[in-house]
């Protein structure tokens, strides 16, 4: 399994099979992948939707996690990252505004050759927002206030259009709404690229968000990001080489040569020859 694509949703019934034909002309033929969905308990037909599709595709190519009750959207993606098979996420919102096409794009800065060794997120730019003005504009002032603060090296963190490392994502710390904040949060034991993608405008069903529900959590959810960054600790590690070991030219000594000389045994301590 090299790639999981893992797409939350709660009521979108009209972009379940859409979006995911779109996945899999994107991905045909240039990898193993799974589509992971998690739906956060929908009340319209969006299960359903989910069961036929499932009941058509090749085994374990789509698989269905249901939660019992709402979560909110950064508990649906956890779930989606820790059910995954794959090494590596890509994440997709499930109202069809982000353009599965674009995953390649994200993949092919991953493997760029001039890619840091510690790479954990590839992150997307959505180019031409598709939304209304009030979110555009609610967005704008958002992200500016929020690379100020958090310094996170991105002007669109709000982008659902993702690739990052299981191992990564699964270290960091947990809270509510923490999707928001991902690159902010991998920076701290990582590196992150970013890319801009496309964005296209809802075809259907409504949006969950809306600027009430965002701003004052996003304050209070920042706040909680900067103590976390502040405190972040991220230690220089060096592996002890075994003292019955010769040191061999531009390798570490052995552990007695590397105490210090009152750490060393006294005359009267060593074995008499």
């Amino acid at each position: 399994m090299d790639l999981s694509v893992v797409v939350p949703v709660l009521n979108e019934v009209e972009n379940i099979e859409p979006l995911v034909h779109e996945i899999q002309a994107a991905l045909g033929g240039m990898l193993v992948y799974e589509i992971l969905y998690v739906d956060d308990a929908s009340t319209d037909g969006t299960i359903a939707a989910l069961a036929r599709l499932k009941d058509h595709l090749p085994q374990g190519r789509l698989r269905v996690l249901l939660h019992q009750r709402t979560y909110g959207q950064s508990t649906a993606l956890r779930s989606g990252v820790k059910a995954a098979r794959a090494p590596w996420i890509a994440t997709l919102d499930g109202d069809g505004q982000n353009d599965p096409a674009d995953i390649p794009k994200l993949l092919a800065l991953r493997d760029a050759e001039d890619a840091p060794l510690n790479l954990n997120l590839v992150s997307s730019i959505r180019r031409k927002r598709r939304d209304s003005w009030i979110r555009r504009l609610s967005s704008r002032i958002a992200n500016g206030v929020r690379q100020r603060l958090l310094r996170d090296r991105t002007t669109d963190t709000g982008s659902g259009l993702k690739l990052f490392s299981r191992d990564a994502f699964l270290a960091l710390p947990y809270f509510d709404h923490m999707h928001r904040f991902i690159p902010a949060l991998m920076l701290c034991g990582g590196e992150m690229r970013t890319v801009e993608v496309n964005h296209r405008p809802r075809q259907h069903g409504k949006s969950k968000y809306g600027v009430g529900n965002r701003l004052w959590v996003g304050i209070v959810d920042m706040l909680g990001v900067m103590w976390l960054q502040r405190r972040h600790i991220t230690p220089r590690l060096e592996e002890l080489t075994s003292k019955h070991e010769p040191p061999i030219d531009g390798e570490p000594a052995s552990a007695n040569e590397l105490l210090s000389a009152s750490e060393r045994p006294s005359a009267s301590e060593r074995p008499s020859e």
